[in-house]
């Protein structure tokens, strides 16, 4: 593995990249494609460590499938019904949490027994409240370790029923149920306690449950209503969106130093939250222009913005690196869940921060960032978090270099990443 990727300064962007599929998208279509009736042709799905662990998993449990030489095609023959399995089967599932959590509600209907395993980082990532809300629907799951965490043991049993679910750590808790309760034999109802957060990420999901055959109502995102024994029924062919989350940093690099990018995969017809990122960005002075399956971005004089951000959380930690070469202080609000990511997402931005020069304010859920008045050169600890490694990418184009540290850790949802990034830029 390479141990550091050394970035020289970065005079100028300008170009076009064509975004690999949503990871969000993929790892939700896979699980419900193995279990929807008929056979299914995913195109744009991502290649990358966290999908790899998903297509392992399924086909641990028996799913067929067959992947293309680039893996970014794959056809799915589904079981047209919820998993239920004669033998006990163990997944690892590495810091997957689209994987671990998603799989977790879909074993825990009928009386599957399944043991979730994962790497450190995984087994520091809290679940109780998704495991609580399985409980209240019958679902037998035991932790093998620490209370809260995986590794986790189910048992099965999960009907359905009525459901209190509290949301405010992760959307992907809800996204496991409402993914799983329509098979479910029971009809459910999910009552939200405290609010939810990321609601975009739901929009998602209900949309991709949409398309494969069933429909979700809910209040406000307050109450959910799934009826019970359904069944999804394939599209045919489903079309990945290109990973919104992945365009903010080459939209970013516009904004910052272009020229003109163009990201091509997502646009006005995205189904992803995250392209609210554009919108951020054009508020702090960028120019943007809309096409249905692209978004240009030209460069302009920025200036800082404080926004609540906790509807797009991860594109939240671009908006980081852009108040860097902004004017004024940007403060991005109400962002706890970054602290039970991938790492401690606002202590290890925090710090990185800190170290090319800027004058950052970290809060419980919120961070303050002041531009540096001079950058440093830094080694720029990833902490083995992709977003974290992208994110830093950028400060290239400050007129100093940058040591990006275990950049590898890209290929969690873009092994190809700097190889993009480089494709656009120029000394």
């Amino acid at each position: 593995m390479q141990n550091f990727f050394d970035l020289k300064p970065m005079s100028y962007v300008n170009g076009t990249i064509y975004l690999p599929g949503s990871k969000s998208i993929s790892n939700r279509v896979l699980l419900i494609a193995s279990m929807a009736k008929g056979t299914t042709y995913l195109t744009n799905l991502l290649d990358s460590h966290d999908t790899q662990y998903m297509l392992n998993a399924l086909k641990t449990l028996g799913i067929n499938y067959n992947l293309s030489d680039n893996k970014t095609t794959c056809c799915i023959k589904g079981i047209g019904q919820s998993f239920n399995l004669s033998q006990s089967y163990s997944l690892y599932l590495g810091n997957a949490g689209t994987a671990i959590r998603p799989l977790l509600a879909a074993l825990s209907l009928n009386n599957n027994n399944i043991y979730f395993n994962g790497d450190d980082r995984m087994h520091e990532r809290p679940i109780k409240d998704l495991i609580d809300a399985l409980k209240q629907g019958g679902a037998v799951i035991e932790y093998e370790k620490n209370i809260g965490y995986p590794p986790i043991r189910t048992k099965g049993g999960f009907v359905g029923g009525s459901i209190t679910l509290n949301s405010n750590i992760s959307s992907q808790f809800l996204t496991a149920l409402l993914i799983s309760s329509p098979l479910a034999s029971k009809d459910t109802t999910i009552y939200i306690k405290k609010s939810l957060i990321s609601k975009p990420y739901i929009d998602i999901t209900l949309n991709l449950i949409k398309s494969f055959g069933v429909n979700i109502t809910h209040d406000s995102y307050n109450i959910f209503y799934i009826k019970g024994n359904q069944e999804y029924i394939t599209p045919g062919e489903y079309i990945i969106e290109g990973d919104a989350s992945s365009a903010s940093y080459f939209l970013a690099a516009a904004a910052i130093k272009g020229g003109r990018v163009k990201v091509v995969g997502v646009g006005k017809k995205s189904i992803q939250g995250d392209i609210n990122f554009a919108h951020i960005l054009e508020k702090m002075g960028a120019k943007i222009f809309w096409e249905d399956y692209s978004i240009t971005c030209v460069h302009n004089t920025l200036t800082s913005i404080d926004l609540d951000m906790n509807h797009i959380p991860d594109s939240a930690m671009t908006i980081a690196i852009v108040a860097l070469f902004s004017k004024g202080t940007t403060i991005i609000r109400n962002i706890y869940n970054w602290r039970v990511k991938e790492t401690d997402r606002l202590s290890a931005m925090t710090k990185e921060l800190r170290k090319v020069g800027a004058i950052v304010k970290e809060g419980k859920d919120f961070l303050s960032i002041s531009p540096p008045k001079i950058f440093k050169y830094s080694n720029i600890e990833t902490y083995n978090d992709h977003r974290i490694a992208m994110c830093f990418s950028l400060i290239s184009l400050s007129g100093i270099g940058v040591k990006i540290l275990n950049p590898d850790c890209v290929s969690k949802t873009f092994p190809n990443y700097f190889k993009n990034f480089l494709s656009i830029c120029h000394n």
